[in-house]
């Protein structure tokens, strides 16, 4: 099994660049970071997990470019984002800048996507909450479209151009992975379709594992689907068993934002934790 580390990457955080290279000394194989373009002042939408909304999703840095800090000082651990709010993205600057994310890392760039919770957002972006799963859909095919082929072009409902010229394309052939995010049915389905991975949110007991892995066995007809699990609370050990033990990929260990002091003391410890159970 991978480990990886998940965060806010934020101005109130330690830097990017210290964060990639202490991640990669500490043996973790990627670091996804989250994204959120903005938080609007009037938002209505709850907050999913209860309670108010965190500091950090007000602060958090645009993810590219806080990962391209991170490719310029280190040369082994992936990129990732966990995740981008694909229908708030333009997919033609989306596809141009995972490339370009994909070409100065060497080929170390995940996309890892999903649609969102906050309702007054999306309306910010011009995206209509009502059809934004069609539009993922959508969007997620057209960014294929434009890193595998020399002369893209894609026509659908919501998403459409002719004949266009875009690079870089990417240095991982056929192009970057892409990972779902979402606990549902629907995220499964979607992450089939797309011929993705899938990167569901951490369960909280064990015994909810074997349901939470049971739901994309039934969905993908014995395809293998790659799931990547995020969020992980590093002090759920019962929970962290049950994956080790099961086909997951990868658990994506949630670092709470913070400076660079208590940042790297939490980065030991996760070390120790892996490095005692294996």
């Amino acid at each position: 099994m991978k480990f990886g580390i998940t965060l806010f990457a934020t101005d109130e955080g330690i830097e990017p660049s210290e964060l990639g290279k202490a991640v990669e000394e500490r043996g973790f194989d990627s670091i996804w970071f989250a994204e959120h373009s903005h938080i609007p002042a009037s938002r209505e939408t709850p907050f999913p997990l209860g309670g108010d909304l965190p500091r950090e999703y007000y602060r958090a840095y645009d993810p590219f470019v806080a990962l391209a800090s991170i490719s310029s000082v280190t040369e082994r651990i992936l990129l990732g984002t966990a995740i981008t709010l694909i229908i708030q993205r333009d997919p033609i600057h989306t596809a141009k800048v995972v490339a370009t994310l994909d070409q100065v890392s060497g080929g170390r760039a995940v996309l890892g996507v999903g649609i969102g919770w906050n309702i007054e957002e999306m309306r910010n972006h011009g995206t209509d909450p009502s059809s934004r799963g069609r539009l993922a859909d959508e969007r997620l095919a057209a960014i294929r479209e434009i890193w595998t082929k020399e002369e893209a072009e894609f026509h659908g409902s919501l998403v459409d151009f002719d004949q266009i010229f875009s690079w870089p394309k990417p240095v991982h052939r056929p192009h970057p992975p892409v990972y779902v995010g979402g606990n549902s049915a629907a995220a499964v389905a979607r992450a089939i379709r797309h011929d993705a991975g899938w990167l569901p949110f951490s369960v909280s007991e064990p015994q909810l594992v074997a349901q939470q892995l049971a739901m994309a066995e039934r969905a993908e007809d014995g395809s293998g689907t790659p799931i990547t699990i995020t969020s992980f609370d590093p002090s759920n050990h019962a929970v962290l068993s049950a994956y080790m033990e099961s086909r997951v990929e990868r658990i994506l260990f949630l670092l709470p934002t913070g400076r660079e002091s208590e940042t790297l003391h939490r980065l030991d410890r996760l070390a120790s934790q892996i490095e005692s159970m294996q």
